[in-house]
């Protein structure tokens, strides 16, 4: 016996065009529905934003586009199509509060463009062995939308360039193969997204020579600065927060704890640790006592002052957000009117010294310290060294 055919709410072909076109809606914008998605668009009524109605707005102009004389539907018809589409698990089931999009097509062409321009930065000039092989999968797919030649021009650019091998395969290209924590990255990650105790080993310490060592952490985040990639992490024992070159470690990667601690004391412990950042001056977070201390708010920071020279002046001054807590005075004018040197103040905790220090001896003769009196003696010291060596 036949089966009796059953009509579908979408055989009429106005319903059916209404569903994908509210599909092809948020394709083309992705985010319709957020309450700042579009300020030009009057979404708001004694302060209650309905999401549903910019939605419509949107629907009717893919309409217009696409020929489609759509008919003014009610919001409520709408709120039917949307489950339909969670049905079909075209969208997921779950509130949409910023907005609505399908699947990981989060972001629109122009958002794509910039999110892509890091993403190429990071392969090429980070060398992010993953992020390369995301790189060449996107690329590849941009070639089916005929978009790769308009986003592999490089508008932005990260330009700081690694000094290190990141890539293993590329290690063994060269013949310089050495097992290092890149090889763990996957694992790394996932540790650091699960809140996961890890052993790792440091196989070399360019601080402390011939120290070598097992370490039982809970890894925090991977961080590009400057020429390396570093690992943010926090002692499994005593919560010491510091930040290690990767490829200092070897590829040794041991699970302590398969179930991780919770999310919240991750956030928490990374917080800790780029607030420690922002107070210093490099990457060097200090030693366990101290950095106790500056974590309580009982840690003494010290008043630096270096002066600065006509030659770069100009670059100094510049740095407006350079460091949080400096401040900039000028000296006496000379006689064309302008300054004859700048005054750079900060307060900075004792284990930055080293590192800002090495950031002044860059000026060369064109900067001086005049306080703390140690940095004066070891500048002094330093000028003294490199005369004698052109001596």
């Amino acid at each position: 016996m036949p089966k009796k055919s059953i009509a579908h709410l979408y055989t009429d072909l106005q319903a059916f065009e209404r569903l994908m076109l509210l599909i092809a809606t948020f394709v083309r914008y992705p985010g319709v529905g957020n309450s700042d998605f579009n300020d030009s668009i009057d979404t708001k009524s004694g302060g209650y934003h309905d999401a549903l109605t910019e939605v419509s707005v949107r629907l009717q102009e893919v309409a217009r586009d696409c020929g489609i004389d759509l008919p003014a539907y009610s919001l409520h018809t709408l709120r039917k199509d949307l489950r339909t589409l969670r049905h079909y698990n075209i969208l997921d089931n779950r509130m949409y509060r910023w907005g609505y999009y399908l699947g990981t097509g989060a972001m629109s062409l122009v958002e794509l463009q910039v999110a892509f321009n890091a993403l190429t930065s990071q392969a090429k000039y980070q060398q992010d062995p993953q992020v390369n092989k995301i790189y060449q999968i996107l690329m590849q797919r941009l070639r089916g939308l005929n978009l790769a030649e308009q986003f592999a021009y490089p508008v932005r650019a990260q330009i700081n360039r690694a000094i290190i091998y990141t890539d293993p395969q590329e290690m063994m290209a060269d013949s310089k193969y050495r097992g290092t924590l890149f090889e763990k990255l996957e694992q790394l990650e996932s540790a650091i997204i699960r809140g996961q105790a890890i052993e790792i080993y440091r196989s070399r310490n360019a601080y402390q020579k011939g120290i070598t060592e097992f370490l039982n952490i809970y890894p925090l985040q991977l961080i590009y600065s400057d020429i390396a990639w570093y690992l943010l992490h926090e002692d499994c024992q005593n919560g010491h927060l510091a930040i290690s070159r990767l490829d200092r470690f070897t590829e040794h990667f041991k699970l302590l704890d398969s179930k991780g601690r919770d999310s919240t004391e991750q956030w928490q412990s990374l917080q800790v640790a780029h607030q420690l950042l922002e107070n210093g001056w490099g990457l060097y977070l200090g030693k366990q006592e101290e950095q106790s201390l500056e974590r309580q708010g009982k840690l003494d920071f010290v008043k630096v002052t270096v002066r600065f020279f006509p030659d770069v002046m100009v670059f100094i001054q510049e740095g407006e957000k350079r460091h949080k807590s400096q401040k900039i005075s000028f000296g006496t004018k000379t006689p064309d009117g302008k300054p004859s040197y700048l005054d750079y103040r900060l307060k900075l905790p004792s284990r930055s010294l080293t590192e800002f220090s090495r950031w002044v001896y860059r000026f060369m003769g064109s900067a001086q310290f005049l306080t703390p009196k140690e940095l004066v003696e070891k500048h002094k010291q330093a000028a003294q060294e490199l005369l004698a060596r052109y001596l």
